[in-house]
């Protein structure tokens, strides 16, 4: 028996799909209780399925990729898959299958879901951080772990953030490795960074919406760009006033949120 071609199979699965929800309005189910979704587990069979699915039916789509494995190659793998689709106007729901590490945590598949959403503009759920891929001007891991410690941050105050501070989640911060791209990343972020990169000036300099409003230096950059952070969020988004003062050890100007 000759095996079916990948056309036929995936004919076979958006017919069964099909058939199923219609038989199912049959039985007495309300259409608009009702979503389709076939187990694919190739990108291109996805794609393939999908696009049909959306020619020759009305019903909501749920779109992912399973068995789409571990680590990078299941994030790459659902990221192409299912962005082909969403930019199209496909698909009303989606989910990420990542096989997990060891021990490893399963919401991992709903943040990488959320950001898929987010970079492609079609929703926010955090604050987005731009940070630089490193390069021979970075010797230093400090915009790193910057980087790192400021989305961490970020992440972990939605919760209570989300109810107090009405679109924060549209926020842009900018956490850059150098002065030869810092400073314009920097000022196209509502808040961002420059680090000193190899041989530069160990100084950080802070923009807010555009302008430079402080130089951090010392040990303690990161707790202090994380409090500029919240305090723009409170200001911005909390509708507190804002006021600049003369930090007397630094000679700079700083911004902050009354309160």
């Amino acid at each position: 028996m000759t095996p079916p071609t990948t056309f036929q199979a995936n004919e076979a699965l958006v017919v069964s799909a099909i058939e199923s929800a219609e038989h199912a309005e049959r039985l007495g189910l309300p259409g608009d209780r009702i979503i389709l979704s076939c187990k694919v587990s190739a990108v291109q069979d996805l794609i393939a399925v999908y696009t049909d699915l959306a020619a020759r039916c009305d019903y909501p789509l749920h779109l992912g990729l399973t068995e789409a494995g571990m680590g990078s190659k299941g994030i790459v793998a659902s990221t192409a898959a299912i962005a082909v689709l969403l930019q199209q106007g496909i698909g009303d729901t989606i989910r990420v299958s990542l096989t997990p590490e060891p021990g490893g945590d399963r919401t991992r598949e709903v943040v990488v879901a959320q950001e898929i959403l987010q970079t492609m503009g079609l929703r926010s759920f955090v604050p987005m951080v731009t940070a630089c891929p490193g390069c021979g001007r970075t010797t230093s891991t400090t915009f790193q772990e910057l980087a790192g410690k400021i989305q961490a941050y970020l992440r972990a105050q939605m919760p209570q953030w989300r109810a107090r501070y009405p679109g924060v989640a549209d926020m842009h911060v900018a956490v850059m490795g150098c002065v030869v791209n810092g400073p314009g990343e920097s000022k196209l972020a509502q808040v961002g960074i420059s680090l000193p990169g190899t041989g530069e000036t160990p100084v950080a300099p802070v923009y807010v919406d555009g302008q430079k409003t402080v130089t951090l230096k010392g040990a303690r950059i990161a707790e202090e760009f994380q409090d500029i952070v919240e305090a723009y969020v409170r200001a911005t988004y909390g509708g507190e006033p804002r006021a600049a003062h003369l930090d007397p050890e630094r000679k700079t100007i700083a911004v902050k949120a009354i309160g």
